[in-house]
């Protein structure tokens, strides 16, 4: 992923970020990641994100093996820990 370094940011720009950051749990790189993407008219609405993110689970390829855990086995070996 490529790295964006902004230099001689004004104070009062970088607190209102921080701050926002916060407010929405989110770092600082997430928080300008998110403002440059409403800014470039880039964002998609959290549908669409939900949507391309369950049409990629569902496109990836389960191996054989995993189908044949027995699940009841694993919780209850689990459960006599």
């Amino acid at each position: 992923m490529p790295l964006l370094q902004v230099r001689d940011c004004p104070e009062d720009i970088y607190k209102k970020i921080s701050i926002w950051a916060k407010k929405q749990n989110r770092t600082i790189a997430q928080q300008v990641i998110s403002i440059l993407e409403k800014g470039l008219q880039l964002e998609q609405p959290n549908i669409e994100r939900r949507k391309a993110l369950l049409d990629r689970i569902k496109a990836r390829e389960i191996n054989k093996e995993v189908n044949s855990i027995d699940d009841v086995a694993l919780i209850r070996e689990d459960r006599n820990r």
